[in-house]
């Protein structure tokens, strides 16, 4: 589903896109809630009673933090969201550095 049928499924199903919307947290950017909105709207078919809409909200951040924060979580985890996200397109994606990584570039400045 391209960014584009995101537009055009919410506007075919306003009462799902406003259920929808208020999931949106107060701190969270347009550019934030823009692509966890469209992974919710991408996976909410597979989720939608009450208890496992609380889990799809779960992986849905767990995917945002991920991507906009740079939060690790174990690999299974993060191989479930990536699927899930498949094809979501953020613009402007941060681009994070572990520390190993960040060790390993200073280390080399140094010799």
């Amino acid at each position: 589903m391209a960014a584009a049928d995101v537009e055009d499924f919410i506007g075919q199903n306003r009462l799902l896109s406003d259920f929808i919307e208020t999931f949106r947290g107060v701190s969270e950017s347009d550019k934030h809630w823009k692509s966890r909105r469209e992974f919710l709207f991408r996976n909410i078919s597979n989720y939608e009673e009450k208890p496992r809409v609380d889990h799809l909200l779960a992986l849905s951040m767990v995917w945002a933090n991920h991507v906009f924060l740079g939060c690790r979580y174990s690999p299974d985890l993060l191989e479930r969201v990536g699927e899930m996200a498949e094809g979501i397109v953020v613009e402007d994606a941060p681009v994070f550095k572990t520390r190993d990584e960040l060790i390993k570039q200073q280390q080399q400045r140094q010799r």
